[in-house]
């Protein structure tokens, strides 16, 4: 709810006190319009009525409500209405889901018995537009390390709205270790391949077959020279 953020008095020529305010709200809101009176007794409690414009010597120009005091006896638009405590003074107006054409001055009149006595206040009512947010997208960008001595960046888009309202992702690949797709199915191709192995392996290996055999051989002969002896 909007709140009276000034108030002044103005005295009129006939002797009538207005008092002013200002209330300001945005458009969609429900702006309260303050405006009560003393009641210390139930015959204190009296008819008002509030208007359009500015108050006049009697009555409301523009009429949107008028009550008895007790209860509301007659209202003009359906978005106008007296959510206070009437039997305690309190006439405030509510302007529902309010409009920037609600904008404008407000007439609150109170009538009290007696030459001049009427309570009278004027009420400046300023129903702004709400704002409109803008994106602002931030890009940031992190490293990961693929390999020894070789790292990958990739960055991401973070899209906030001022307040902050939502946010998207917008990854780009960046280039991997490899120079050239060739070069990544050769070495793909040589690490799932169990056929190949170093040549100094197989090497030992043969060696290793010769030197078993000579010695069975050996053993051999020796064992026929032993016989034949």
């Amino acid at each position: 709810h909007a709140v009276c953020s000034a108030t002044t008095f103005v005295f009129l020529s006939t002797g009538l006190t207005v008092s002013e305010s200002l209330v300001k709200g945005k458009v969609g809101q429900n702006i309260t319009v303050p405006c009560s009176y003393h009641v210390r007794t139930p015959q204190d409690i009296t008819s008002m009525c509030w208007g359009r414009d500015s108050c006049p010597a009697s009555k409301c120009y523009r009429t949107i409500i008028w009550t008895d005091g007790w209860k509301v006896t007659a209202q003009y638009n359906s978005r106008y209405m007296l959510k206070g405590n009437l039997q305690m003074g309190d006439v405030s107006l509510t302007i529902v889901n309010a409009e920037e054409a609600d904008s404008g001055t407000y007439c609150c009149r109170v009538e009290i018995s007696g030459w001049f006595n009427d309570q009278l206040s004027n009420h400046k009512v300023v129903v702004e537009k709400a704002r409109i947010f803008t994106a602002r997208p931030h890009t940031y960008t992190s490293e990961q390390t693929s390999a020894p001595g070789s790292t990958s960046k990739s960055s991401f888009t973070i899209t906030q709205l001022w307040p902050s309202v939502s946010a998207s992702e917008a990854p780009q690949t960046a280039p991997g270790p490899c120079s050239n797709t060739s070069d990544c199915s050769d070495v793909t191709s040589n690490l799932q391949n169990p056929s190949v192995s170093r040549p100094s392996q197989q090497y030992s290996e043969n060696w290793l077959y010769i030197a078993i055999g000579l010695c069975a051989v050996l053993l051999v002969m020796l064992f026929l020279a032993l016989f034949l002896s």
